[in-house]
């Protein structure tokens, strides 16, 4: 197959894939009694190439998430390369290392997985130099990463630091606060636990009312995350298909 027929057939199967989550979206909004749209896609498009990513932005997508700050820095140059749109954002949704901090802010909309103030702190002082480089003119969208079993090993902020991380964001120059982020333990029922964190997101939201994006459910549960109230499902293998080889 020549180098344009495999470029429309991926086109093809990208388009096929990302109209059968939207309907799928749609679909768990409304049985939410939610409105179709109330909840943002954000496709992951870790450990697959810049070529999908901009084919996604001609299909659509506005809004694309990374995991590893090494593979990500490469591909965004590369899609920012063939695309120029200011629409896009790129969001950092796995557990990000604080010397890693300073390049992510360079790119990062918003970054998912800050769990502690040690962390947010760095992020911070990323992006402060981000800014004074011209590197980016807005703040970090910051979600907090909630941990819903208290396991260290998975990362995330446990119930009882949550508040006080969350005012030490919301009061760091260069940052924004604008929610929670969590995933289900293993072995949980998703339910149970996009319950909890419902509630938690409840209980930030009574002092930080500026808050208000709930990251939840992936390809596999996005329909009970909406049930519990998520504003943003990450779905990767939903739309891109399993991961490539390396």
């Amino acid at each position: 197959m020549s180098e344009d027929g495999a470029t429309d057939a991926r086109r093809a199967e990208l388009a096929e894939a990302l109209a059968a989550v939207c309907a799928r979206l749609d679909e768990a909004a409304r049985a939410a009694g939610r409105a179709p749209g109330d909840v943002a896609l954000l496709v992951v498009t870790k450990y697959f190439p810049a070529s999908d990513a901009i084919l996604l932005h001609e299909l659509g997508c506005r809004s694309f998430g990374e995991s590893r700050e090494q593979e990500a820095t490469p591909k965004i140059a590369r899609f920012r390369e063939s695309v120029t749109d200011p629409g896009v954002a790129w969001h950092m949704i796995g557990r990000l290392q604080r010397n890693k901090a300073r390049a992510v802010a360079r790119w990062a909309h918003t970054i998912h997985s800050v769990d502690s103030i040690r962390l947010a702190d760095a992020v911070a002082a990323g992006a402060r130099a981000a800014q004074e480089s011209g590197d980016r003119t807005t703040p970090i969208r910051v979600l907090l990463q909630v941990s819903l079993d208290g396991d260290p090993q998975r990362g995330g902020v446990v119930a009882a630091d949550l508040e006080a991380l969350a005012a030490a964001v919301a009061g760091a120059d260069g940052l924004e606060l604008a929610g929670l982020m969590g995933v289900p333990p293993l072995g949980w029922d998703p339910d149970a636990a996009f319950e909890q964190l419902a509630r938690l997101h409840e209980q930030v939201l009574r002092n930080h009312p500026e808050a208000t994006e709930l990251s939840a459910g992936m390809s596999g549960d996005l329909e009970q995350a909406v049930r519990w109230g998520s504003t943003c499902v990450r779905v990767g293998t939903a739309v891109l298909g399993r991961r490539p080889l390396a």
